[in-house]
């Protein structure tokens, strides 16, 4: 699997203008033939009460990269993607830092795609694994 030939790091980041991804400041920083990877602070915007990584803004990095990644596999002139369902189970705690995300293809159907997401903290130890399923729709 290969991306189109125009995604790239720039491409996906300009995407997020005006967005959740921006106010999270989620960045994309890394574009393989079949994975992107992203970045998102852990600060205060993304912290539950106790301080902690929200497990919604886990989600929220986990949807995007799914989502995104999906786009960028497909013919957007024809095509747009949305997200069905999307699951997160959390393993680990973070309270400052950054995380990282990281989507790779589980299934790219003609109208699905699964996607599964690897967030991890600073030292490379697995902070939620995450899968999004990808409703891809025809443009009208």
């Amino acid at each position: 699997m290969k991306f189109n030939p125009a995604v790239s790091v720039e491409s996906i980041n300009a995407m997020s203008k005006n967005t959740l991804m921006e106010l999270l400041d989620i960045e994309c920083i890394e574009v393989g033939d079949d994975y992107i990877k992203a970045k998102m602070p852990v600060d205060s915007r993304h912290h539950q009460p106790y301080g902690l990584l929200h497990g919604g803004a886990s989600v929220v990095l986990a949807e995007t990269l799914g989502s995104v990644a999906a786009h960028c596999s497909v013919d957007s002139t024809n095509f747009y993607c949305v997200g069905l369902e999307v699951n997160a189970n959390h393993i680990r705690s973070v309270r400052s830092g950054y995380v990282y995300g990281v989507t790779t293809p589980i299934h790219l159907g003609k109208s699905t795609q699964v996607w599964e997401i690897k967030i991890t903290n600073e030292e490379g130890k697995l902070v939620c694994i995450s899968r999004i399923t990808i409703a891809i729709l025809e443009k009208k």
